[in-house]
């Protein structure tokens, strides 16, 4: 199973941008899936989340700005970031739980990374 991140890039203040995650292989299902960010200096911390469902959580520094959602057929997960401010800028990473064959093992797999720079 691997997950390509991608839609990163340089916006001004303000401004929007959306991320993209797609999972891909041996999948039977993809349990959940969310968005984390590390910005210079500190921690990778959980930014949004989506259940199977489709049932949405946010942390309260995006809630409001950021929306996420998801495309089961594709399994695909994806980020709208409203508003943009400088302080989210980060490395944003995708994350999902997974169900996979051969042996329908559960699994978390991250993607690689996108860089999103806010900056006037």
């Amino acid at each position: 199973v691997q997950l390509q991140a991608s839609g990163g890039g340089l916006v001004q203040p303000g401004g929007s941008l959306r991320l993209s995650c797609a999972a891909s292989g041996s999948i039977l299902s993809t349990i959940s899936m969310g968005w984390y960010r590390e910005a210079p200096g500190k921690q990778r911390e959980w930014i949004a989340g989506i259940s199977s469902s489709g049932s949405p959580s946010y942390a309260d520094s995006v809630k409001g700005r950021f929306t996420i959602s998801r495309d089961n057929a594709k399994n695909t997960v994806y980020l709208q970031m409203n508003s943009l401010k400088p302080e989210d800028t980060a490395v944003y990473y995708c994350n999902a739980l997974i169900m996979a064959l051969p042996n329908y093992q559960r699994g978390t797999y991250w993607g690689q990374g996108t860089l999103v720079t806010v900056s006037s």
